[in-house]
This record gives C-alpha cells, structure tokens and sequence, in this order.
C-alpha cells in the first residue's frame, strides 16, 4: 500500500492567520484559523500593518492547535505549502517565513501556492474535480473566469478591469452604514427586498469575459446622495437588493456563457463572495438544467483557510514543483505565470 501524503497548508495572505493538514490532497485532518474581524471593524477595512501585526501573535497558536488536531509531529509531514501571493506584502512575509522555518528546521519539502489556485482547489475538498472546468472566483480582491485543462494548469479568460466584486460590496455597505465585512450584511439585507431599482450592468464589448464593477458601484452611491439631497428616502433592503441582482445577473450570465463555449464537464465556484446566498441560488437555478457538473463548496471552505492552500500544494508537491529558502512574498503575483 501506498503511504498517506500529509500536506501542510499556511495561509496569512489578508486577515485571517490559517493552518491546515491535508490527507491526499482531499481530506481535512485539521483547519485552523484565527479571524481577525473584530480589530478591522472599527477601521471599516483591513489595516496591513495591524494585520502583519496579530499574524505574528498568532502563527505559534494556530500552528500548534492544527498539529494538535490532526496527532501528528513533523516526521508525518510530506510538505509545508504556503501562499506566496497576491496578498498584503506584509501579511505575507508571516506565512511565508514560518513556512521556512519549519521547512529548513525538519527538512520538509517547501512548496509555493497561489492564493487564487488555493480558494479554486477548495472545490476538491468537496468533490474531485473533471477536466476540463471552468472556476468563477469572486472575492474581495478578484472576480475572474478561469479555465482549466488539467491539475495545476489556469487559464484566465476573464477578470476585473476595476473593482472586483468584493470591494464593491464593501463600499454599497458603507455608503448603506453597513459593518464590516459589508458583504454578509448586503447579502442578508437583500433578502428582506426586492429589486425595485434600476441599476446597469456593464456587459463590456461582445464576446467579453471581463468584468466591471465600478460603475455599479458609483450609481448606487449616487442614488442614496441624490434622493438624500431631494429630502427623500430608499428602503435599504431594496436597494441592496437591486445591487445583488445586478452583480448576480453580470456574473452568472458570463459564466453560463463560457461554460457553452469552453464545452466543459464541471463549473466550481471560489472565493469568499461564494459565501454569498443570492449568488449560490442563481448559479443552482442557472445550471439546474445544464449537463454540467456544478460545485459550490460550504462557507468554511470560500472564505480565506489553509486548507485550500494545503489542497492545491498537493498537486504542485506531486508535479515535482518546490521552492528554495530564498522564497519571499509576492503581493503581484501572476495565476497564469504561476502554472
């Protein structure tokens, strides 16, 4: 029989200090991870250097809690995989130098991971994945379309061309007096309304993948100033009802559309806005009747984990692909050059 490989995952790409051990690539033995919520709240967003800050408060925590979990020591250890971008340089820094140091203290093999590929392999902790597929990630920091021949192999063929899905969700919630994180109360909220207001959608030039938020963005903001300058009011809930749609509309439209076109077998979604309820019935509605395999993983694995990191190193530590002791964080770094 062949041994069990044991991957570990080290995610500390935002606000959230994760560690994770993963079991062939498609099994949780431990998950981790310390949120890092409540110290943001009261700045209406991530602070880097507070973020780097309670990383280093908390990387021996978590770490010892997944070691704890899972029973096992250091021998047991195939490989340490860590994100190594895009992210907060900061933040990064953390994961990445305790993934060194555990790498270089045991001689564990070290793998670099892509924070994007991580949340698109999420996916396999639920299902294992068909070839060839496609994976919408919509997050705070991306919304694209990626196609994927087979294991490792990332085809960006749409993205964001300003904000990404996420921050305009923060920024609708903040011009609503909304807390942060904005995308869970917009979410919540929209449920209580309907879509009574006319909101665009920018479809972009014919044939396009991309995205644009922006716009959407800046016309519900200029809805509320401007019925707010008229003395007039705007039930919350319809508007962030009406928002959602149109985000909604925009994303699933597209990914229908490339799902047809690329021909593929399975369509899996990623990110932390797949936490979003609105988004995870329009795609069930979309795809009900569609011969595609579609797969939305639980709200523990589409916000930000070690797991996933764990799950896509897997597939690098078995391609052969390692990193030296010379690694450092990338906030930049590219899905597509990653390959």
């Amino acid at each position: 029989m062949e041994k069990d490989l044991y991957i570990m995952g080290i995610e500390t790409s935002c606000d959230e200090t994760a560690v994770a051990i993963i079991k062939n690539g498609n099994e949780i033995v431990a998950n981790v991870v310390a949120s890092q919520i409540e110290s943001h709240k009261r700045f209406g967003g991530v602070v880097p250097e507070i973020a780097s800050r309670h990383h280093v408060e908390q990387m021996t925590i978590v770490f010892e809690e997944a070691m704890n979990q899972a029973n096992l020591t250091f021998v047991d250890l195939d490989a340490i995989a860590v994100t190594e971008g895009p992210g907060l340089v900061g933040a990064l820094l953390i994961g990445v130098n305790a993934a060194k140091a555990i790498s270089f203290a045991h001689q564990i093999p070290l793998v670099a991971v892509h924070h994007i590929a991580g949340h698109i392999y999420a996916n396999r902790l639920v299902k294992e994945m068909s070839f060839p597929l496609l994976s919408l990630v919509v997050s705070g920091g991306h919304t694209e379309i990626v196609f994927m021949k087979e294991h490792g192999h990332f085809q960006v063929i749409g993205e964001t061309r300003d904000d990404a899905a996420g921050e305009a969700y923060d920024k609708v919630a903040r011009t609503l007096n909304l807390p942060y994180p904005g995308g869970p109360h917009i979410d919540r909220l929209a449920q209580e309304g309907k879509p009574t207001i006319d909101l665009p959608r920018a479809w972009l030039e014919e044939g396009s993948y991309d995205f644009s938020f922006s716009g959407l963005k800046s016309s519900v903001i200029n809805t509320v100033h401007n019925l707010t300058q008229r003395g007039e009011t705007v039930a919350p809930e319809n508007l962030a009802a009406s928002f959602q749609q149109s985000v909604i509309d925009v994303l699933v439209t597209k990914t229908v559309r490339a799902t047809k076109e690329f021909q593929v077998k399975q369509v899996l979604l990623a990110g932390g806005v797949a936490a979003n309820r609105g988004l995870r019935k329009a795609l069930e509605e979309a795809f009900y009747e569609l011969p595609v395999d579609l797969v939305i993983p639980p709200l523990s694995l589409c916000t930000d984990n070690a797991a996933m990191i764990a799950a896509a190193g897997t597939v690098l530590f078995e391609k052969g692909q390692r990193a030296g002791m010379d690694l450092n964080a990338n906030p930049g770094l590219d899905l597509e050059i990653h390959n």
